[in-house]
């Protein structure tokens, strides 16, 4: 699965790891998160992500 990097932040979601601490189980490819997910760390958005390698 891909990973994507917060545009604003730099904060890199990670499926194998998932979000916990916001109730994302590891193992959550980013397209099925939920569609008011935020970044972790400075709240905007999925649409402000970008896939990364």
């Amino acid at each position: 699965m891909k990973k994507y990097v917060c545009d604003v932040c730099g904060y890199v979601y990670d499926p194998a790891v998932g979000d916990p601490d916001n109730g994302i189980a590891p193992g959550t490819a980013f397209e099925d998160l939920p569609a008011d997910w935020a970044c972790p760390l400075c709240g905007v958005g999925k649409d402000e992500f970008s896939e990364t390698e």
